[in-house]
């Protein structure tokens, strides 16, 4: 059996766990770690098989073969109907054309037909900004995405890689002027990289959008197949080359030592649990996880067969805790007992105010 929720506040149904596609095809910035269509489609097989719905992809992927791959291996499979399809825009396709990238309306129009060529469909159920280019007025993102749905191109819009503050714009100005909403918002969230905690979850829990993980195992870091050397580190992967150009910290080694501790105790992979723990996070509507093979597929899908003890969570969140600066800082249960009548108990809501309305058969998940 497979769960799905709602995707923020619409009536979208899509899997806790998502397929990323980013390595569909062997072109463009992507190929060292891109896989062939007959790879792809094994994988994407397996991924439908196990339930999921969800597929994520974006023009920008392998040059564009993504898409193309998608389209193909959607058209075989026909399950276009029963898919959640999503595409972003934002990157270049001439770099001689200043129109021909960014985020205005004449980019976001073109973009979207181009993806709806090579992806082989009409519509699009949710299209996402990929990149704030912060120059792009909100309003004209907001006001395209709204003619793109009415047009019948796209049925969900959402962003992606923006700061808070342009997310919440968009979002009650969608509202303030009755205008098709932000259902997702999708950024980097790992256990290593928490940093969007103190602005973006709550934000997105407060104006109903849905956050969509990308990167929940660091880019391989979590998986427990680099070790530390004298020279940085080592293993067979991307990290381990220098592809990303950013340096393994102590904290982060931290981190790993403490993944690797409670996966054995719980007698999973050290990707499992760390993906287990992004989805259980707050606000946090699907995890979006890439797979070199059906094999990982397997794996990647049975992330969420299982619960994280409370204290063996405690000990992942002790390990990987970012410390908080002002104002942050003084947000925090701690700080706002004593300013906010001290001595009392207060709360928003009891417990079991609003349980979770669930209309599927009882689950484990």
């Amino acid at each position: 059996m497979h769960d799905y929720y709602l995707l923020g506040r619409s009536g979208l149904r899509v899997s806790r766990l998502a397929l990323g596609t980013m390595n569909f095809g062997t072109g463009g910035f992507h190929a060292a770690y891109g896989r062939t269509e007959a790879q792809a489609e094994q994988i994407f097989r397996r991924y439908l098989e196990a339930g999921g719905n969800f597929i994520d992809t974006a023009d920008f992927y392998t040059a564009g073969e993504s898409e193309e791959i998608l389209g193909r291996l959607i058209a075989s499979a026909g399950v276009r109907d029963r898919l959640v399809l999503t595409s972003k825009f934002t990157n270049t396709v001439d770099p001689t054309d200043p129109n021909a990238g960014g985020n205005g309306r004449k980019h976001i129009i073109r973009a979207l037909d181009a993806s709806l060529r090579r992806l082989g469909t009409d519509y699009l159920d949710l299209y996402l900004l990929h990149t704030w280019d912060r120059i792009t007025p909100v309003e004209e993102v907001v006001r395209t995405f709204d003619d793109l749905v009415r047009a019948g191109k796209i049925r969900y819009a959402g962003l992606s890689d923006v700061p808070a503050w342009y997310a919440a714009r968009a979002q009650s100005y969608a509202e303030a002027n009755a205008l098709t909403p932000m259902i997702s918002l999708q950024l980097p969230y790992s256990l290593v990289a928490r940093g969007i905690e103190p602005e973006f979850l709550p934000m997105a829990q407060s104006l109903g959008m849905g956050l969509t993980a990308w990167s929940p195992i660091g880019g391989g870091l979590l998986t427990g197949k680099y070790r530390r050397t004298e020279d940085g580190l080592s293993g067979a992967g991307r990290l381990a080359a220098g592809a990303n150009g950013l340096p393994v910290t102590d904290r982060d080694w931290q981190v790993i030592d403490a993944l690797e501790s409670v996966a054995g105790e719980l007698g999973r992979s050290m990707a499992q649990v760390a993906i287990n723990w992004v989805a259980t996070q707050p606000a946090v509507g699907s995890v979006i996880l890439g797979a070199s093979s059906p094999e990982q597929v397997d794996s990647n899908m049975t992330a969420l067969d299982f619960e994280i003890p409370r204290e063996l969570r405690a000990r992942l969140d002790e390990a990987s805790a970012v410390p908080l600066t002002p104002p942050y800082s003084m947000f925090t249960p701690q700080y706002q007992s004593w300013i906010v009548n001290p001595g009392l108990g207060i709360g928003d809501k009891p417990a079991g105010y609003a349980p979770p309305v669930w209309n599927g058969a009882p689950s484990a998940a």
